[in-house]
């Protein structure tokens, strides 16, 4: 920092008047000149970027004081919510084991300790308990501590795992011998993905670009070794890299990706010293993913068809020529995956914003649609290892219902529920209702709003309700359960998703119409949810709260902007809320590859579109809604400094007496917040308070 800055930023703090405890921190403002196409543009409040100015983290301490000051009287009303929470969760826990080989693995959970222990048991669940890794002992006495991959070798001797204690997302390589319980000293640092060899000693990585946090290498290294040998270095700064490898063991996979174009290289697991092979070079816009299979590739493509089709190859010829039709690209259908067993393989597939699992048997040749029994539900693919089962499992679950684990038979064609979460506190699933609605956005698009709420909930335009929103990079907000939502519900707010355009729920176009110079669709989409919701009297707009995260905090700003009389109170979280200035900033963490989900600012039409939404760059003089901004100090996706600049500016146009709150998380947190699930649990306690309290519930 230079002399000067320095200078007036200390003392623009030193003349500011000492504020009483409730009287709302005042920034100071610094001008910043930049020259955007022609234009000047001035941002006083740029000098919050500087992380290492101790005068940067007083004021933001000020902010918490503030909001701490503010939200004091709410304590025993948080306090009872988390009790509230805590008592609908069973701390004491066990996952349901997986098998691999002769091992069965799992995770518990102990009452009073933050994390869950991973552990396994040879041959049966009745042998000895093996403790593979137990991150309350790693991270005793640390604020954070992140679990990143976990990967064991194909002999089960071997675990690489990566551990994160910063939140900045900076992963450090770990391998644990299993058969004695010793760290090797095989580390280093920044690793995003790995994958063994098939000798059981060699290790495949990626890592990240230590300023911009883009997956860029890949390495081989052997274990004992002091080398990582460099095999692959990505120039283009709109892809990153990923390492994984097929269930059945055959192939490492190296992904290249950016938002529109990918590519896959393979590389026989029986031999790691060889070179990867280019499986089809990138072209613009052809997304393709690969995976194998008895003597076969088999690729998801999405050339021919935007929401994708399954073609195969032969293994010792994949030319394109080669190529034929496994599942063939429906308009109505995005397949989200396959997965291929030996005997059977199961598209994972999503439409009229549900999810949908068929599972092919390869020798009879047809398709069989697992069946699930509400109208509104979400199901995921829940982690089947053995390339040789018989058995496909997946979680199902639905705003009413508990996360419940299944294995679905594919020879009988029968699924078994082998564990539903548990509950505790007396939980009634038929005291609830969940529905599925279609709001009609102003150009006429029909746009599913999933909503559940306690039954007797009379439709009278009287009722809070809590609207969440994302819409962005593709992906959809699943209908899911979380026992945290009783608190709200139990109280007579209804809750609401609306599945607005830039996720995935009405298939890949849903994506792209929300994206790039088509992003108004997103917020347009949420306002017009919002409007319908109070028109068919689920609410009013002075009962109606809103919540989104990181680019649903973008959402949160955008919308706001809009219509800042349609929304009592916000809760905007870790938000991405400077556009322009971040995505004008090359040398920030993922802004170059986000040129391709937002648009590219150095080019005028882009920026000009941008400009128009970047809610930091559209505040006025006008009343807004009640807010809570919430982030971390050491977030790595949406830097700090994007929400406390946003509150610092609001607070100068603002007209309106609501309170503004910014709460931010010093110590070490990440994009998520803290690690710990207690800790989480009384974030979450508090913000539900808060929400509760805008439209008048305080107990």
């Amino acid at each position: 920092m230079s002399q000067l800055r320095q200078f007036l930023i200390l003392g623009l703090l030193s003349t500011t008047p000492m504020h009483s405890q409730t009287a709302a921190p005042t920034a100071p403002r610094i001008e910043h000149r930049e020259t955007r196409h022609g234009a000047t543009v001035i941002d006083p409040y740029f000098w919050l970027r500087e992380k290492s100015n101790p005068q940067v983290a007083q004021y933001l301490e000020r902010e918490n004081a503030y909001t701490e000051a503010l939200t004091r009287n709410l304590k025993p009303f948080s306090d009872a919510i988390y009790q509230e929470m805590l008592g609908h969760i069973k701390q004491t826990d066990l996952s349901v084991p997986t098998r691999r080989g002769e091992y069965f693995y799992y995770s518990r959970t102990e009452e009073g300790k933050q994390y869950p222990i991973q552990c396994r048991r040879k041959g049966s669940m009745d042998a000895a308990e093996e403790i593979l890794l137990d991150l309350n002992a790693l991270g005793k006495d640390r604020k954070f501590v992140s679990l990143g991959g976990f990967v064991v070798s194909d002999d089960q001797n071997l675990l690489a795992y990566t551990i994160d204690y910063t939140g900045f997302r900076q992963y450090a390589l770990q391998v644990k011998d299993l058969r004695n319980g010793q760290t090797l000293a095989d580390t280093t640092a920044r690793v995003t993905s790995m994958a063994w060899a098939a000798d059981n000693k060699t290790l495949f990585l990626t890592t990240e670009d230590d300023v911009t946090k883009r997956s860029d290498k890949l390495f081989r290294h052997a274990l004992g070794s002091s080398t990582f040998d460099l095999l692959h270095d990505e120039k283009d700064e709109l892809y990153d890299i990923g390492i994984g490898k097929t269930r059945d063991r055959k192939y490492l996979v190296l992904e290249i990706e950016a938002k529109d174009t990918s590519e896959a290289r393979y590389l026989s697991a029986a031999h790691p010293e060889d070179n990867f092979a280019v499986f089809l070079p990138r072209e613009k816009k052809h997304r393709y993913y690969l995976d194998h299979r008895e003597g076969a590739f088999y690729i998801r493509t999405n050339q021919g068809g935007i929401n994708f089709a399954i073609m195969t190859a032969p293994e010792n010829d994949p030319a394109r020529k080669n190529w034929k039709i496994f599942l063939a690209h429906r308009d109505d259908v995005r397949i989200e995956a396959i997965d291929l067993f030996q005997d059977f393989a199961v598209s994972v597939e999503k439409s009229q914003a549900l999810a949908h699992l068929r599972v092919h048997n390869f020798k009879t040749g047809t398709w069989t649609a697992i069946a699930f029994p509400e109208p509104v539900y979400s199901v995921f693919p829940g982690g089947t290892p053995e390339y040789e089962s018989t058995t496909y499992r997946y979680n199902y679950q639905s705003l009413i219902t508990p996360s419940s684990i299944f294995d679905y038979d594919t020879r009988s064609g029968k699924s078994t529920l082998l564990k539903q979460q548990e509950v505790p506190g007396g939980y009634d699933p038929k005291q609830y209702a969940s529905e599925r609605l279609w709001a009609t956005a102003r150009d006429g698009v029909k746009v599913p709003i999933s909503v559940v709420y306690k039954k007797g909930m009379v439709r009278d335009g009287k009722a809070p309700l809590f609207l969440y929103g994302y819409g962005s990079y593709g992906i959809g907000t699943p209908p899911a359960f979380s026992s945290n939502r009783l608190s709200l519900l139990d109280r007579g707010m209804s809750y609401a998703i609306a599945h607005i355009r830039g996720g995935d729920e009405m298939g890949e176009q849903w994506r792209e119409d929300g994206m790039l110079m088509k992003k108004k669709n997103t917020f347009f989409d949420f306002i017009d949810c919002a409007e319908f919701l109070v028109k068919d009297k689920w609410t009013a707009s002075d009962r109606l709260v809103i919540e989104g995260g990181s680019a649903g905090g973008l959402l949160m700003g955008a919308v706001v902007n809009l219509r800042p009389d349609l929304f009592r109170a916000v809760h905007s979280a870790v938000p991405f809320v400077d556009v322009m200035n971040t995505m004008m900033d090359a040398t920030l963490p993922l802004t170059v590859g986000e040129y391709l989900e937002w648009g590219n600012p150095n080019e005028k039409a882009a920026y000009d579109y941008m400009k128009t939404y970047s809610p930091y760059d559209n505040l006025e003089k006008r009343a807004y809604p009640a807010m809570l901004v919430t982030t971390s100090f050491n977030d790595s996706q949406v830097m700090y400094w994007e929400p406390a600049k946003y509150v610092a500016r609001l607070r100068t146009v603002k007209t309106d007496s609501n309170p503004l709150l910014l709460k931010i998380k010093m110590d070490p947190a990440g994009h998520g917040g803290a690690s710990g699930r207690y800790d989480r649990l009384k974030d979450q306690a508090f913000e539900y308070a808060w929400m509760l309290s805008q439209v008048g519930i305080t107990k």
